[in-house]
């Protein structure tokens, strides 16, 4: 109750203070009402405290219908509406009703110097705009004065304050010049398409940052903070190192594709970040460092553009050079197996169109990989679906094993139609296939051949065996049985996915 009190006592004297003031005070709401003033204000204006309560500034401040002076002050009111800072005018006119010897109310002239400040509440928010007004019209008219007397740059122009008044009217000028300019160039750097901030002292403590910036390190409040306080996450990948030697050197530094990880959103994970940038001193008055200006862009999809270009590239070559190499043996093998030319034509042109097919079928996937059944459809839609009978689930293979089993079920193919099941009339080949051992996927895939001629094994053996037995143990890393039984020839091959999903 007494820290009340005491309380309520300040805040009597304070207002006691307030209007017993010899300088005219105005205290205006932010839609530019009067909330107050005092005694001196009710003076110099001849007015009644009860007249201007709750009136609009401007329905008082224009009786002289000079609009300049109405621009002046609506200008300064809302900057200092708009920044939350203090405004001056340096020189202002506003006429005050005063009554003359016949009792008829006539405006006199005077001269102000004003100072509008925002009064805040305790968190913050503007509440009110305090007008403190400076009478100087007397030495406005000494200067007329003067200058009337025709006497130049005279002492009585100079004791009269002409100068004075012609200085404040410069200074004045040069203020609204400056803040213009001050205000073009912060929208400047509000927008610039890349990131930019301002540091200052040897902490490098956030001054001025942009958009760009605020997006780059997930919008964190960082006004005011040493950089090492507001982005923690960075100590010990260099960076902080670059700044202080620049601060320390005076010399820039510039990185460009450097990779940064920054937390992008609150509470979130840290994310790989690349950056051009540039780290510029800024200097005092005497030359000394004070701060560092910080500008740049980020480049990570460009980078990682880059890096999925050179890896294309690269899987790209090592493709071409497999499937040359597997042109180059299908080839060899071929011939070996085919003396009369029209014989190999024949062969090493389906097996050619048999590797097409499967490069069609990872074409459509951008190479990431085909289904095995697509697969077996691809090599075998030829003999008709009602001879081929295909069971088993979606099976994803990756582009080394898609090919290589591409090769295989074209040469299961090929000799069912010449000398199994598929060159009799009533001939069917079956194919069923499961996957076992989810943890370390193996894939089981049996291939037989009913109601057609019964299978002798042959007295050597050809491409198409050694070619399947070759592409299962070497690169597909599995196992393969041949058999050929009295009743139809069959194959069961047994092969990890995990290696075949491999490009």
């Amino acid at each position: 109750m007494k820290i009340l009190a005491k309380s309520e006592a300040l805040g009597v004297d304070l207002a006691s203070a307030f209007d017993a003031s010899p300088n005219p005070y105005m205290l205006l709401t932010p839609d530019l009402r009067f909330a107050g003033m005092n005694r001196a204000y009710l003076e110099v204006t001849r007015s009644e405290r009860a007249a201007l309560l709750g009136r609009h500034v401007f329905e008082v401040f224009d009786a002289d219908g000079d609009t300049d002076n109405v621009r002046q002050l609506r200008e300064s009111l809302e900057r200092v509406l708009a920044t939350g800072e203090t405004d001056h005018i340096a020189l202002l006119r506003y006429a005050i009703p005063l009554p003359d010897e016949t009792g008829l109310v006539r405006y006199t002239d005077r001269y102000w110097s004003c100072t509008h400040s925002p009064v805040t509440d305790d968190h913050g928010a503007l509440r009110y705009v305090l007008q403190h007004a400076t009478d100087i019209t007397e030495l406005h008219n000494l200067r007329s004065l003067a200058a009337s007397a025709a006497r130049g740059d005279s002492a009585l122009d100079l004791i009269a304050g002409g100068r004075l008044i012609q200085t404040a009217e410069q200074i004045q000028a040069s203020n609204q010049r400056l803040k213009t300019e001050r205000n073009n160039l912060i929208d400047m750097f509000m927008q610039t398409p890349g990131f930019v901030c301002v540091l200052t002292g040897p902490d490098h403590v956030f001054q001025m940052h942009n958009g760009a910036y605020a997006q780059l390190i997930g919008h964190r409040d960082i006004a005011g903070k040493p950089i090492r306080e507001a982005l923690p996450e960075i100590v010990g990948q260099g960076y902080f190192r670059f700044l202080d030697s620049v601060y320390a050197t005076g010399e820039p530094h510039q990185g460009r594709n450097s990779q940064v990880m920054l937390q992008r959103e609150p509470g979130g994970p840290l994310e790989a970040v690349y950056l051009d940038f540039i780290y510029q001193p800024i200097r005092d008055g005497s030359g000394q460092v004070a701060g560092i200006f910080v500008q740049g862009y980020d480049v990570t999809d460009t980078v990682l553009a880059a890096e999925r270009q050179k890896l294309m590239i690269d899987e790209l070559n090592h493709r071409v050079k497999n499937t040359l190499a597997t042109v180059q043996s299908i080839a060899v093998q071929t011939a070996r197996s085919h003396a009369d030319p029209r014989t190999f034509a024949e062969g090493f042109q389906a097996r050619l169109l048999a590797l097409s097919h499967t490069h069609d079928l990872l074409t459509r996937s951008h190479w990431e990989g085909a289904d095995l059944g697509a697969i077996l459809e691809h090599e075998t839609e030829a003999h008709g679906p009602h001879r081929v009978t295909l069971v088993g689930p979606p099976v994803a293979l990756g582009p080394a094993a898609a090919l290589s089993f591409g090769m295989i079920f074209h040469e299961l193919a090929t000799n069912a139609a010449k000398y199994g099941a598929l060159s009799a009339p009533e001939g069917r080949v079956l194919v069923d296939w499961a996957v076992a051992d989810q943890a370390h996927p193996v894939l089981h895939l049996t291939w037989r051949e009913i109601d057609g001629p019964p299978a002798a094994e042959p007295g050597r053996r050809g491409f198409g065996s050694r070619l399947i037995e070759r592409n299962v143990r070497h690169d597909l890393a599995g196992e393969v049985k041949l058999d050929y039984a009295s009743g139809g020839f069959s194959a069961e091959f047994s092969v990890p996915l995990y290696r075949g999903r491999s490009s």
